[in-house]
């Protein structure tokens, strides 16, 4: 068999009109501000179940697009999904990407006080000095940062731009989600046990590509 030789950008945009045909072929396309993050993730994990099980609060791609041109400073609960943030579209907005989980200072915090490291890196988030930037928070493993971050956003400690709650699991997983599922800011979940690093970093993606200008 000879398979036809394609550089990275026609594979990505041929793998983006299979995509797109697939979702077509299973029914309306899901609405147009929603379909290009639903894409992404589709991409990144070959998964269609997204299609249907990502939800998205009334205007929170919009949300998550301005943020992203406001030069938004993005925390994430895994040095992976930190990893796989687009740093070239990060750099052109002004953004920044961090992720407290490898700290010294976090691991000694978690260990005094009996709890994870995932927990205490939301508190490190919510201490933050970003000089006005947008806060996006986008977890995609540890339900329990989730968690913390609930608790923060609750005591007025945190005021994020946009949630992306993506952890993956069977430990109070699906519960860390619905915490945040009427919680009045943006967030995009992904319902159920699903989710991960990939996950998170694919819709941090799509949102940096819709406001750097980017066909995604």
């Amino acid at each position: 068999m000879t398979l036809e030789r394609m550089g990275p950008e026609a594979i990505e945009g041929r793998s983006m009109e299979i995509i797109e045909k697939e979702l077509g072929d299973m029914g309306p396309l899901p609405p147009a501000d929603c379909l290009g993050v639903i894409k992404r993730v589709i991409h990144a994990t070959a998964d269609f179940d997204y299609r249907d099980s990502l939800f998205f609060s009334p205007g929170a791609v919009a949300a998550g697009v301005e943020a992203m041109k406001a030069g938004a400073w993005l925390v994430t609960d895994t040095n992976m999904a930190k990893a796989g943030v687009n740093k070239a579209a990060l750099e052109k907005l002004g953004g920044r990407v961090l992720c407290f989980m490898a700290e010294e200072e976090i691991a000694q915090a978690a260990k005094e006080r009996g709890t994870t490291r995932a927990a205490v890196s939301m508190e490190a988030a919510a201490d933050l000095d970003t000089a006005g930037a947008p806060l996006v928070l986008a977890v995609g493993n540890a339900p329990t940062a989730l968690i913390r971050a609930w608790e923060l956003f609750q005591e007025g400690r945190l005021s994020p731009a946009l949630v992306i709650a993506a952890p993956v699991g069977f430990v109070h997983v699906v519960e860390s989600k619905e915490l945040w599922r009427n919680a009045p800011c943006p967030r995009i979940i992904a319902q159920g046990r699903k989710g991960g690093s990939t996950v998170a970093a694919a819709i941090l993606n799509a949102l940096l590509y819709q406001a750097a200008g980017r066909n995604i």
